[in-house]
């Protein structure tokens, strides 16, 4: 995990970009990496300390589940997208946290596989024999290793502690297999995902206090929750790392793993699905697309392969449909929404910056790392033409949000203007024959309020900032 800093002109030099390379507690500069200074020397600079402690976002959420799930005897598996900071929270906050509550230093084994000085431990039988020479005693051992794809067989390697009783073993890693839906059978079932989604609304505003609501909210829609890209000083230099990161990380792991032969196709397919964020579609749809814009004939079946590649890569996610009265989900089509929207703008080249879909997409965003299974409802209604013949018509709810037992229903509305467009948002939820809570998020900040029906409307910082928003 690297974080943005800045210091003013030191022995003649002009202002430079620095980031904190926490692991190898070195330097570089953001876009000259082989420029490095100590973070002792960085100390001593004129360094603005309030940005120089914001290198260490909290992840109080993640870091409780990390806490939560230790000793549990399976092995913990922290997946999600590229530079999300999933090295940072095993590495440093994790971590700390076992040091703080007296762990012996001697019984955490970190190995971080990305680093070429760690190169001979890419070798299972090497690092088996270098993890297990580290365990003297019969005392715990917190066993924390960092991309571990590089490691062949690693499956192997980690199920050879699932039953040695004072191992407790955590590993993060980019591989497409590693990080898919398969993750947990690639453990033989012994597998504990903990999914890191980019930083949050409510995290960021933890780490910038003094940030107003609406400066928070116009960075965030245009330039997303990437550590990084917060931590960027300009938002010059927000997009170009955007940017940078989309072509020369995702893409390019997405093409190299994936044996992709149809480039431009794929990045075709990539910009419409990021130009209809939240919108009703599938593979067919799509091939049809290709097809009328004459730049191709490529395959629905190809174009499923495609998303599933985005999908592995954490770049999107799928949201089904869910007949609510029928209590069944509907085949096709389906919703796409971005991890990190600043991505997804970059994508576009920060073109297409519609804030109701956005806010849509950072809304299913929340939910999702919320922990909560995430589908678009529907409802069938009746509806009587000028000539007093009804007709059945299916109505969309935004969202059907269920864990365990609980379940809400949301709809994303920017704004309510008028009684009409109030009754287009409330109708769905008013028509759902069930007691569970239905929800609208507007845009404005409001004082949460409840209608006849029992509709809750609350404001999009009420929702995003308050964890226990839902509950109100």
């Amino acid at each position: 995990m690297r974080a943005k800093l800045f210091r003013g002109r030191e022995r003649g030099e002009g202002r430079a970009s620095l980031c904190v390379d926490v692991k190898n507690n070195v330097c570089r500069c953001m876009f000259f990496p082989e420029k490095v200074v100590s973070l002792p020397y960085l100390q001593k600079l004129p360094v603005r300390a309030k940005i120089l402690n914001r290198m260490n976002f909290a992840r109080r959420r993640y870091l409780e589940k990390l806490i939560g799930h230790r000793h549990n005897h399976l092995i913990k598996v922290i997946t999600g997208m590229r530079r999300s900071g999933k090295s940072y929270l095993l590495f440093t906050i994790f971590y700390n946290h076992l040091l703080k509550e007296g762990v012996d230093e001697s019984h955490i084994i970190r190995v971080d596989l990305e680093d070429r000085r760690n190169k001979a431990l890419r070798n299972p039988d090497a690092l088996l024999e270098y993890i297990d020479g580290r365990m003297k005693d019969k005392e715990m051992y917190y066993i924390l290793l960092d991309e571990i794809q590089f490691v062949p067989e690693f499956e192997d390697v980690l199920n050879s502690y699932l039953n040695i009783s004072n191992a407790d073993v955590y590993v993060t890693g980019s591989n497409s297999k590693f990080l898919s839906k398969d993750v947990i059978t690639e453990f033989r079932g012994r597998g504990d995902e903990i999914r890191v989604f980019p930083l949050s609304p409510a995290e960021i505003h933890e780490a910038f206090p003094e940030m107003d609501w609406q400066q928070l909210w116009e960075l965030y829609l245009h330039y997303g929750g990437l550590p990084l890209t917060v931590l960027a000083a300009t938002e010059s230099e927000k997009a170009a790392y955007l940017k940078t990161l989309f072509d020369e990380t995702y893409l390019k792991d997405i093409k190299e793993r994936n044996k992709i032969r149809h480039d431009m196709e794929m990045e075709t397919l990539l910009n419409i699905i990021s130009s209809s964020v939240g919108s009703l579609t599938n593979p067919l749809k799509l091939a049809n697309s290709f097809a009328s814009m004459g730049k191709s004939k490529l395959s629905a079946f190809t174009i499923k392969q495609y998303l599933d590649y985005f999908a592995d890569a954490f770049l999107i996610s799928k949201a089904e449909r869910y007949d609510i009265k029928g209590k069944k989900y509907i085949s096709t089509p389906y919703k796409y929404y971005f991890s990190d929207i600043g991505l997804r703008n970059a994508r576009l080249n920060f073109r297409q910056i519609e804030e109701t879909h956005i806010m849509e997409n950072v809304i299913y965003n929340e939910l999702r790392l919320r922990g909560y299974g995430v589908d678009v409802g529907v409802v069938e209604v009746r509806e009587s033409n000028a000539n007093g013949n009804s007709s059945r018509k299916q109505i969309e709810v935004d969202f059907v949000c269920n864990q365990g037992s609980r379940r809400y229903y949301i709809q994303s509305a920017f704004a309510l203007p008028t009684p009409e467009k109030a009754e287009q948002e409330f109708r769905p939820l008013r028509n759902i024959p069930d007691s569970f809570k239905k929800i609208v998020i507007v845009k404005d900040d409001i004082l949460v309020r409840r209608n006849e029906d029992g509709i809750v409307t609350m404001g999009l910082k009420q929702f995003l900032l308050d964890e226990n928003s839902l509950e109100l």
